[in-house]
């Protein structure tokens, strides 16, 4: 059978969105995700999207190239709104996404008949170990040493955003600390990990080690850990810019502890393939 897709990408981050909201597949999306999210043998993504309904309310699921499926993803998201928008499935410029780490809401900004900008509720933060989850006491993880070897420990601050992150500053290596944090024994579900690099008090670097996926271009999520982590260790405000490989978001943790995240979304092509 004949597969209906679009390429879409948020900052360099790209899916392959699967528009399933008027119809039903009885197809595997982790099975789709290893076949098509691969760069030389299917369409190439960081990840698989799937759109669908539930009840009322617009529903995502995304899943990554290893086929594992993730709680949340911000960049999909805005994604997923930019999509539903100018497609014609809603007319409203703010509506909800469920998805498996809970409901979010988007704000869209409209010129004409394009989606400029989408900016996210991406929820409050968890700080406690155990929703993270990583395997440590306390109320939170903040600056405490993660043995990388037995010569070795790193400060990491952890945080849970619709999914696990794990967040490092200073000058490091994503793809050599990338994979031994994110399989790290301290992680039953695996993390994220953001390498950060503090260039003001509004304004961070923030490269991304996904899990399940590799170092990414973008990460949303990943950027709002990123800046939350840097308030937490007192280096920026609660409001910063948060600087990707492949461009920049706006990332506002505000006093009601609810993080707002504001940037692009990109439809790149749509398509067919055989399955």
């Amino acid at each position: 059978m004949q597969l209906t897709f679009a390429k879409m990408r948020g900052l360099g981050n790209d899916f392959i969105l699967l528009d399933w909201l008027d119809i039903q597949h009885s197809l595997n999306p982790s099975a789709l995700a290893l076949k098509l999210c691969h760069r030389h043998y299917g369409i190439g993504a960081d990840g698989l999207m799937v759109l669908t309904t539930r009840g009322s309310c617009f529903q995502m699921r995304i899943f990554n190239p290893d086929g594992s499926e993730a709680e949340m993803c911000g960049n999909a998201i805005r994604c997923g709104g930019k999509y539903l928008w100018e497609q014609g499935y809603t007319r409203a410029s703010s509506f909800s996404i469920d998805t498996l780490s809970g409901r979010k809401h988007l704000s869209l900004d409209i010129a004409g008949n394009k989606v400029r900008q989408i900016t996210v509720d991406m929820g409050k933060p968890e700080f406690s170990p155990a929703r993270i989850p990583v395997n440590l006491d306390g109320d939170s993880v903040i600056a405490r040493p993660l043995p990388i070897d037995d010569h070795r420990s790193i400060p990491i601050t952890c945080v849970n955003l619709g999914n696990p992150h794990c967040i490092l500053f200073g000058d490091n290596d994503p793809c050599l600390l990338g994979p031994k944090i994110e399989y790290h024994s301290l992680f039953p579900a695996r993390t994220n990990v953001e390498f950060v690099t503090v260039l003001g008090k509004n304004e961070i670097d923030v490269r991304v080690w996904e899990r399940g996926v590799g170092e990414t271009l973008a990460c949303g999520s990943g950027a709002c850990a990123g800046a939350i982590a840097a308030y937490l260790n007192d280096y920026t405000t609660r409001k910063v810019k948060v600087h990707l490989v492949s461009g920049t978001l706006n990332v506002h943790w505000q006093q009601d502890q609810h993080v707002y995240m504001t940037g692009p979304a990109t439809l790149v092509f749509k398509g067919r393939i055989d399955c």
